[in-house]
C-alpha cells in the first residue's frame, strides 16, 4: 500500500480535491494480501472456468442454457439479422434492436438476447430501460481496426473509421493521450437510466492488440476508447459477464450514479497492455463493485474525477464506493488506485476483502500539487492547487513475500493526517530498514502491527490508549532503490 505525493516542483504534477471546500478521503476496512498459495490460485482457476480460451468456443456440443425474461417484451439478435459468424457485422443489427428497445420505455423496456456465436461489430449506443443478455459462448467481437484475428483465420482490414470521434470529457479538457477529440468506447450509452448489462458469462472482447501496437508505434492521431463507457445515467447494473483485451480502460462510468459491477470477469495481458485498467469510475456517486476478478495491464480499479483544472472546475467528485470481495491482479501499478486523474475530489470510499496476488502494488493514492501525479493537461493547471489528504484507515492487512509493506510519501506542502493502522501482519521479502516507509505523516496505530511502524506515527494499545506520542511527523525515510 502506499500513499504517494511527490515533493513540490516548478513543473509539479497531479491532484486530489475540489479548490472550493477540500471532500474528506476516507479508505476504511481495507484487507489487502498478497499471496501465491495453492489455495489462492485454485480460486482463481475456479473464477475463470468459463472464460476459455479463444480458439475453444464451439468444440464442445453442449445445450444452450435458457435465457431468462428480465423485461416485459425479449428479442433475439438473430431477429434483426444478427449473424455470429465471426465474418458479418452486426452493427445495424444491434442498432435496429435497440431503437427497437428505445421505444418500449413506457411498458418496462426490452431485453437483448445475444446467443451463443462469434458476433462482430462496431462501437454501438445503449437505451433507457434495456437488458441486454449474453448468452453463455456468445462472444463480441469489437471490430478492431487493420487486425488479424487468429480467431477467424482472416484480416480485418478496417480503419479507425469506425470509431466514432467524440469530444473530450469536461473534466478533463484533452484527450487522455492527444489533444483534441477521442475515440468512443464499442458499447456506449449517454443519459440513460435503468440498463442492465448480464448473461451467462458471455463474453465482450476488445481486440485490443491491434489498439496497443499502434499506440507504441505512435500511429493514433486520437485518445483510444474504453471497451465499455456510460457517461451522465443512474441505475446501471452490469453483471454475469467476461470482458477481455480492452483499447484503452475497459470498463468507465463516468459522472454516474446508483452503479452496481458485480461477478464480472474482467482480463488483459499483465504485460504489453497499456492502460488497460479493470473499472474506472470516474465522478461516480453511490456505487458498489464486488465479487469480481481483474487481471489487467495496469490498475485493476482506479478511481477518478477529473484532470488538473478542468476537473477541479467541473466539480464532481467520486464518493460513497464499496469495493469488496474481489480478487485482483496488476503488475504494472496496483489493486486498487484512487488517482492519477482525481483532482474534482474522491471521499467515503470503503476497500474490504480484497485480495491482491502478484501484484506490485495492493493499494495506491497517487496525487500533487495541480493535482494530478504524472501529467498536466496543457499549462493552465495551478501549482497552488495542492490536495488535502487525511483520514486514511488500513485495518485487517495480511499479506507474505512483500517488499516494502508500507509507503506514504507526503511534503512539507502536502502532508498526510489521521492516517490509522490496526490489525496489519506483512510477511517481508527483505529484512532490511526502510520497509515501513514515511514522509510528512501525522496517524497512529493501534495495537501491535507487523512490521514495525515509522517514528511518525503515534502508539495506542489494543484499547486506544495513548502510549507514545510522536514528534517526528515530518521525518523522512522513504527509499525508492528498492
Amino acid at each position: 500500500m502506499m500513499v504517494e505525493t511527490p515533493p513540490t516542483s516548478g513543473s509539479s504534477t497531479r491532484g486530489w480535491n475540489s479548490s472550493a471546500g477540500y471532500q474528506r478521503s476516507c479508505l476504511r476496512n481495507k484487507p489487502f494480501s498478497q499471496s501465491y498459495g495453492s489455495l489462492h490460485l485454485h480460486r482463481l482457476f475456479v473464477w475463470q472456468r468459463n472464460v476459455g480460451e479463444e480458439g475453444s468456443f464451439g468444440v464442445l456440443a453442449v445445450p444452450m442454457r435458457p435465457m431468462p425474461r428480465l423485461r416485459p417484451l425479449a428479442f433475439n439478435l438473430t431477429d434483426f439479422g444478427g449473424v455470429g459468424d465471426g465474418v458479418t457485422l452486426n452493427t445495424e443489427a444491434f442498432e435496429r434492436a435497440i431503437l427497437a428497445i428505445s421505444k418500449l420505455r413506457k411498458k418496462g423496456g426490452g431485453q437483448l438476447n445475444v446467443p451463443p456465436g462469434r458476433f462482430l461489430t462496431a462501437p454501438f449506443n445503449l437505451t433507457s430501460h434495456m437488458t441486454l443478455f449474453l448468452a453463455e459462448d456468445a462472444l463480441y467481437l469489437e471490430l478492431s481496426p487493420g487486425a488479424y484475428s487468429e480467431l477467424l483465420n482472416c484480416y480485418l482490414d478496417i480503419d479507425e473509421k469506425y470509431w466514432p470521434l467524440m469530444p473530450p470529457l469536461p473534466s478533463y479538457g484533452y484527450g487522455r493521450e492527444h489533444p483534441g477529440p477521442r475515440y468512443g468506447s464499442l458499447i456506449h450509452g449517454q443519459n440513460l437510466k435503468d440498463v442492465v448489462i448480464t448473461g451467462h458469462n458471455g463474453t465482450i472482447n476488445g481486440q485490443g492488440q491491434t489498439w496497443w501496437k499502434k499506440y507504441r508505434q505512435k500511429l493514433l492521431n486520437h485518445t483510444r476508447g474504453p471497451l465499455l463507457q456510460i457517461m451522465w445515467s443512474s441505475d446501471i447494473l452490469i453483471t454475469n459477464i467476461t470482458l477481455r483485451d480492452s483499447p484503452f480502460w475497459t470498463l468507465h462510468p463516468y459522472d454516474c450514479k446508483n452503479v452496481t459491477i458485480r461477478n464480472v470477469t474482467i482480463l488483459a495481458p499483465i504485460f504489453e497492455a497499456p492502460n488497460t485498467d479493470g473499472i474506472d469510475p470516474d465522478s461516480c456517486e453511490d456505487m458498489v463493485i464486488e465479487d469480481c476478478y481483474i487481471s489487467v495491464g495496469d490498475d485493476g480499479i482506479a478511481i477518478k474525477s477529473g484532470w488538473d483544472q478542468y476537473g477541479i472546475a467541473y466539480g464532481r467528485p467520486s464518493m460513497n464506493i464499496l469495493i469488496r470481495n474481489l480478487v485482483v491482479r496488476s503488475m504494472v501499478s496496483a489493486g486498487v488506485s484512487i488517482g492519477s486523474e482525481m483532482s474534482g475530489g474522491v471521499s467515503n470510499v470503503t476497500v474490504e476483502n480484497v485480495l491482491v496476488w502478484s501484484s506490485r502494488r495492493a493499494v495506491r493514492i497517487k496525487t500533487a500539487p495541480g493535482r494530478d501525479y504524472n501529467e498536466h493537461p496543457d499549462e493552465g493547471y495551478d501549482p497552488k492547487a495542492v490536495p488535502k489528504l487525511e483520514d486514511i484507515s488500513y485495518t485487517g492487512v495480511h499479506g507474505q513475500g512483500v517488499r516494502v509493506p508500507v509507503r506514504i510519501h507526503g511534503s512539507e506542502e502536502i502532508p498526510v493526517r489521521n492516517v490509522t493502522f490496526r490489525d496489519m501482519s506483512v510477511g517481508i521479502t527483505y529484512k532490511k530498514k526502510h520497509i515501513f516507509q514515511c514522509a510528512f505523516v501525522e496517524g497512529r496505530v493501534i495495537g501491535t502491527i507487523f512490521p514495525a511502524p515509522c517514528e511518525n506515527l503515534d502508539r495506542y494499545d489494543e484499547q486506544e490508549r495513548l502510549i507514545k506520542h510522536s514528534v517526528s511527523q515530518n521525518l523522512t525515510d522513504v527509499d525508492y532503490d528498492f
